[in-house]
């Protein structure tokens, strides 16, 4: 479902208000049995400005930014999350995704870390085993963000198959050095500087308390 374009109406008005103008001077002209000189240089300058309109218009039609294209997200609704959690854990999963759902064009997103798949949100995929991909191998080693501003251009969208199939953007924010946090959008090019930022500084809370449990379990 296309989010509808709320400058549709303005960039067709000069195109509208140019024919229309034509069609006016047009039947003054049949209507007039003698022609005037006065009147012969309003037609040309009329002529001229409803030129110009319709000339606006359809440059208009090509230069004008339009509103991305939100899509329905194809799967079911859901909230999963790993059973062998401490509480506390669960309880921050929740919190943070609650947020980003709420808060940001989010969608869908999963928390994969150590290898594992902590929590799933939102529009869910049939899949839910996350296979790290090229894309995903790359951020975990560098440890830096990647933003797909629109998925489906991307040779690497294939290996996303465990978020919905026409996401349209996807952010895969580094949790740390050991997890990723990925976030599935409905619109494509719709995440702002800002709202990067924020995703990062929740991963980096998350990436905390993740790591001090690990410590726990591993003492």
């Amino acid at each position: 479902m296309n989010k509808p374009d709320p400058n549709r109406v303005l960039r067709r008005l000069p195109i509208v208000v140019g024919g229309l103008g034509a069609v006016l001077l047009l039947i003054n002209r049949l209507l007039t049995s003698q022609l005037t000189e006065s009147q012969a240089r309003g037609d040309v300058l009329g002529v001229i400005l409803s030129a110009v309109l319709i000339l606006t218009g359809l440059i208009w039609q090509q230069v004008q930014p339009r509103s991305p294209d939100t899509v329905e997200l194809i799967g079911e609704e859901g909230f999963v999350l790993a059973a062998d959690l401490p509480e506390a854990v669960k309880i921050e999963l929740a919190w943070a995704s609650h947020l980003l759902l709420t808060n940001t064009v989010t969608r869908s997103l999963v928390v994969f870390y150590q290898d594992k798949v902590l929590l799933r949100r939102g529009i869910l995929s049939p899949k839910s085993e996350v296979v790290p991909g090229v894309i995903l191998k790359q951020v975990l080693e560098k440890q830096k963000p990647i933003y797909l501003v629109a998925l489906k251009v991307y040779p690497g969208r294939f290996e996303f198959d465990y978020l919905p199939e026409n996401t349209q953007g996807v952010i895969c924010q580094p949790i740390g050095n050991q997890g990723v946090l990925i976030l599935g959008a409905n619109t494509p090019r719709s995440y702002t500087k800002q709202d990067e930022n924020w995703i990062a500084g929740i991963a980096d809370k998350l990436a905390v308390t993740l790591s001090s449990i690990s410590s726990t379990q591993a003492n």
